[in-house]
């Protein structure tokens, strides 16, 4: 094999899962991460379908369930918090809008850091500064570290990847933004339902809560709007522009907004999903949501970075150093899979954050019916399936 080493751009779960297979295919294998450590923290997310077969075949699915987020269901709250409608994990075979395999973001990127830092570099507080590619590799430079040049470079640095715009063009060419905001962050208040609960006001917005797993409160909060001239690096900014947008939300919000300045992993983002014709250029490949971010609504992103990286180390494996051969198998393989995962559930922004209130009130009705013993199978096959379809390779294993 001649393309031996690869340094991925991202810690977070695709880049160190994507490390992983690496490792195991006799790759010399370098991540680069922007923050100084590994990012604490960050709202529950699902592994489904598919994607528990990989965690399987990682030997990591005992560990993930072990530490994972026991959420009961999602419930929908009015504004004295009296539930209108809930969705239990069980309704849906533990593959609802909760499923029954969850866990922290930061978690779940620990425990790859931890299977893989013994014989991956892992570079911190860095970046990729330019990036020039030529027959023989890809010429590198850094914020920090000394230049170097590697055989392959893999983006997954996220929706707003810096690989992507130096190797593929500028983000306004790939995100398209799908009209709401998000913020995330953890709070000091204890959990006392085991539920994500949220509550939605006219004017397409939702506040909701999510317990963490160690028995505390994760805060979330949502709003329709078209763009914003808000600087994503600036958290003060975002945070004046969440207390002005739920200053007359009932329920806990003003509870919660009370306890963002102090949260130690406040995030604030747009809706956006990524969408791109071809997922490589050249030496350079792009991984996890730096090249589909489907968006959060969907609940897809994580299991789609874990079975992504599977594809993408055992197709370069396999293809005996030929990274042109390998990437086109790695796109044939799993763009339609994609496809699928970035299928906005029903009514997408609009039914996530209904504008007005009786637009709430047929929306709680729909998800109650949704629950009902006839309609269970349908809407499990209409939202809860997508997860679902793919049959994984074989790759042979170098070690």
């Amino acid at each position: 094999m001649d393309n031996r080493t690869v340094l991925i751009s991202g810690a977070g779960v695709a880049g160190p899962a994507l490390a992983f297979w690496l490792r195991r295919y006799g790759f010399a294998v370098t991540v680069v991460e922007r923050a100084p450590g590994l990012r604490p923290g960050g709202q529950a997310v699902d592994v489904r379908g598919t994607a528990r077969e990989v965690l399987d075949r990682m030997g990591l699915t005992d560990r993930v369930r072990a530490e994972g987020v026991h959420e009961q269901g999602m419930a929908y709250v009015d504004a004295r918090g009296a539930v209108c409608c809930r969705l239990p994990v069980h309704a849906f075979d533990g593959e609802g809008i909760v499923a029954d395999l969850e866990i922290e973001r930061g978690d779940l990127a620990r425990l790859l850091y931890e299977e893989t830092r013994a014989d991956v570099e892992y570079v911190f507080d860095d970046s990729i500064e330019t990036l020039t590619q030529t027959d023989d590799g890809v010429r590198l430079t850094f914020a920090r570290s000394a230049p170097r040049t590697v055989d392959l470079v893999v983006g997954a640095d996220g929706s707003h990847s810096r690989t992507r715009a130096l190797a593929f063009g500028p983000e306004s060419a790939y995100v398209r933004p799908l009209g709401a905001y998000l913020a995330y962050f953890t709070t000091p208040y204890p959990d006392r339902t085991g539920w994500f609960q949220l509550h939605n006001a006219p004017g397409g917005r939702v506040v909701g809560t999510r317990p963490t797993r160690h028995g505390g409160t994760s805060a979330f909060f949502s709003f329709a709007s078209s763009p914003l001239d808000v600087d994503r690096r600036d958290p003060a900014a975002q945070q004046r522009l969440l207390a002005e947008r739920f200053a007359d939300v009932g329920w806990r919000a003003a509870e919660l907004l009370a306890a963002m300045p102090d949260a130690p992993d406040f995030y604030f983002d747009r809706y956006g999903q990524v969408r791109m014709d071809a997922w490589s250029a050249g030496r350079v490949a792009l991984l996890g949501d730096a090249a589909w971010c489907p968006s959060p609504l969907t609940g897809q992103g994580t299991s789609l970075a874990l079975i992504g990286a599977y594809l993408l180390a055992g197709e370069l494996a396999a293809a005996d150093g030929d990274h042109a051969v390998a990437y086109r198998r790695y796109d044939e393989a799993l763009r339609a899979h994609v496809a699928r995962g970035q299928e906005l559930p029903g009514g997408g922004i609009s039914g996530f954050l209904p504008a007005s209130r009786l637009a709430i009130r047929l929306r709680d009705a729909s998800m109650r019916m949704m629950t009902s013993r006839p309609l269970r199978g349908l809407a499990t096959r209409l939202f809860f399936s997508k997860a679902d379809g793919l049959t994984l390779p074989e790759y042979a294993v170098s070690r």
